[in-house]
């Protein structure tokens, strides 16, 4: 949810040795390679550091995940360069969904997806990095009708893969500063279907414009409004990093929750997780209730509880 500082790539807290993985000081603990590499990166000094070296090639490519989603390109291996053969993306999370990987500084660093209809189409929330060879091996999947951006500070490069595609870029006119070129605006508070299965929610908190777009009342991506939380084991918003208004977040959530069903949480920063959706469903309204006491504060990047 910040840029990185600017500066050469420096060795990680010990001298990594020819062969060692280590993380260099550019890290901003964005989270994402404790995401794809648990257990062999963890929070450490408020940064990502590697506590353990790949055992087994299961492990190797959790770290590949890891150092090719990296923003700030932090993740190093050794003295040796990146195996380009070994970047997993696109990367499948289930038959429908992938995580893009690559993810882009000017875009806070945020996780992106692809998102499979049944038509065979697909739909891109968020993105990653620019890059020509990138959206080749995206569109690879299928074509992309659609670009949906979920709010102000994740909206960097939409335009160029929306036009690389020949696809509609969306976002919601509370935020439409970030991509005034955008094809399509979403205005008010109320749902919009905006594909067959396809619902926009607009949920004002995190910023103005902040929406959840939710396909199938199975997958909901969340951009920064909610997030799955290691450390409390929950659906949390980010309460610590709230632009707009968190009484305006709580009054959202209040307004949507008892219409919104899913069962997987995919969020921009923080974890994913997937639950049965009555459970998700008893989560999201304990959450809307915890809201309501959650006071308005200075943003804080270190408080936020991954």
């Amino acid at each position: 949810m910040h840029d990185a500082p600017s500066g050469l790539p420096e060795e990680g807290r010990t001298a990594p040795g020819t062969h060692e993985w280590y993380v260099d000081s550019r890290c901003t603990n964005c989270d994402v390679a404790r995401q794809l590499a648990p257990g062999l990166i963890e929070e450490i000094g408020g940064r990502a550091e590697v506590v353990r070296q790949p055992r087994d090639a299961a492990e190797l490519r959790q770290m590949y995940a890891a150092a090719n989603a990296c923003h700030t390109r932090s993740i190093r291996p050794g003295a040796g360069r990146l195996d380009p053969g070994q970047d997993p993306f696109p990367l499948a999370l289930d038959a429908h969904v992938h995580l893009c990987g690559h993810n882009s500084t000017h875009n806070a660093g945020a996780n992106s997806y692809l998102l499979r209809r049944p038509s065979g189409t697909m739909m891109m929330i968020d993105t990653p990095r620019w890059s020509t060879a990138l959206a080749a091996r995206y569109e690879a999947l299928g074509p992309v009708t659609d670009v949906l951006l979920t709010h102000y500070d994740h909206a960097a490069h939409g335009r160029a893969y929306a036009d690389r595609f020949g696809a509609r870029l969306w976002i919601h006119e509370g935020d439409l500063e970030a991509a005034p070129d955008a094809d399509r605006v979403l205005r008010g508070t109320e749902p919009a279907v905006i594909g067959d299965g396809v619902v926009a929610y607009p949920l004002p908190g995190h910023t103005l414009g902040s929406v959840l777009y939710v396909a199938d009342e199975r997958y909901c991506f969340s951009g920064d409004s909610l997030y799955w939380s290691r450390t409390t084991g929950d659906v949390e918003v980010v309460e610590s990093v709230t632009w707009y208004s968190m009484a305006e977040l709580s009054a959202s959530l209040h307004r949507n929750v008892d219409r919104l069903r899913f069962e997987w949480l995919l969020p921009g920063h923080g974890d994913r997780k997937r639950l049965p959706a009555p459970e998700m469903a008893r989560r999201m309204r304990e959450l809307t209730v915890r809201t309501r006491t959650i006071p308005e504060q200075e943003v804080d990047f270190t408080a936020v509880r991954w």
